[in-house]
């Protein structure tokens, strides 16, 4: 910057907050200012705005319909009421917890996880490993198939089954076709 310079700063704002209560109070509107009557009444009433006007507006009120301190109803911002009760949060509400009788203390809420070990506790026994397969994890492998089969008494070689058929499905039966003379 040159020493000869002027910058022209415009005029210190008020904070965003206090524009927005001041436009809500300013427009009077039943059923409270929706945010683009908001913005044009800052606009109106504080002419040197920043560029990102409309962003700040938005967050600002945001933030404040977040807090309570306004409250946001069918797309419109109104001020809280201050004899209003408090708005409940979603869900179920907690029940009531019962007053103590006095004297009686409470001890201190278990921590979370697991208890560290003490010094004193007997070291744990090794795990024994179960010796029901080969060491292997996951799905066992099949065995090999016996010669006889599963529960049945070993097969002659060579002879068809005991009732003289054969295994497995029968052949499809196919037509004899005849010659018809004419």
């Amino acid at each position: 910057m040159a020493t000869g310079e002027v910058i022209n700063k415009p005029p210190s704002l008020p904070p965003y907050p206090e524009m927005i209560l001041e436009a809500i109070e300013a427009l009077n509107e039943e059923n409270g200012s929706n945010k683009s009557s908001i913005s044009k009444y800052i606009e109106s009433t504080y002419g040197g705005l920043p560029q990102g006007h409309k962003v700040l507006l938005n967050v600002h009120l945001a933030k404040m319909r977040d807090s309570g301190v306004l409250l946001f109803w069918k797309n419109n911002y109104t001020k809280r009421d201050p004899n209003a009760p408090p708005r409940r949060g979603r869900g179920r509400p907690p029940k009531p917890k019962e007053p103590l009788p006095p004297g009686i203390v409470l001890p201190p809420p278990r921590p979370r996880g697991r208890p560290p070990k003490g010094p004193n506790d007997p070291p744990r026994p090794p795990k024994v490993k179960a010796s029901g397969g080969s060491g292997r994890r996951g799905r066992p492998r099949k065995m090999a198939r016996p010669t006889g089969g599963f529960g049945e008494a070993p097969r002659s070689t060579g002879k068809a089954a005991p009732s003289g058929r054969p295994r497995g499905r029968p052949p499809k039966v196919k037509p004899v076709l005849t010659e018809i003379s004419a």
